[in-house]
């Protein structure tokens, strides 16, 4: 691996993370119960992560605002545009993932 200095990486971190939230943003039919079976995590994990890494850098940033941060618009309002009921088969996946 390259050497890179702490703050090379926290640009790199910084950059590719944005590249994450607009990939996901980009792509607002992917739902994040698909995320959490394939890949463990979905937005609501990641506007987590976010707040705690405010709280652990000493930054005011309440939950909502995380989550704000990560789909780019209020919550309530993204569930409302875009999620969609989750099918039996993305339930069934999903609490077979909770087993393993």
């Amino acid at each position: 691996m390259a050497s890179l200095t702490d703050r090379d990486r926290d640009k790199l971190d910084a950059a590719v993370m944005r590249r994450l939230i607009a990939h996901l943003d980009a792509n607002k039919d992917v739902q994040n119960i698909d995320l959490m079976i394939l890949a463990g995590f979905c937005r609501n994990c990641l506007s987590k992560w976010y707040a705690a890494a405010a709280d652990e850098h000493g930054v005011n940033m309440p939950g909502e605002e995380a989550r704000e941060r990560i789909y780019g618009m209020p919550y309530e309002q993204w569930k409302a545009q875009h999620q969609k009921p989750a099918t039996p088969e993305q339930l069934a996946a999903m609490e077979s993932r909770r087993k393993d």
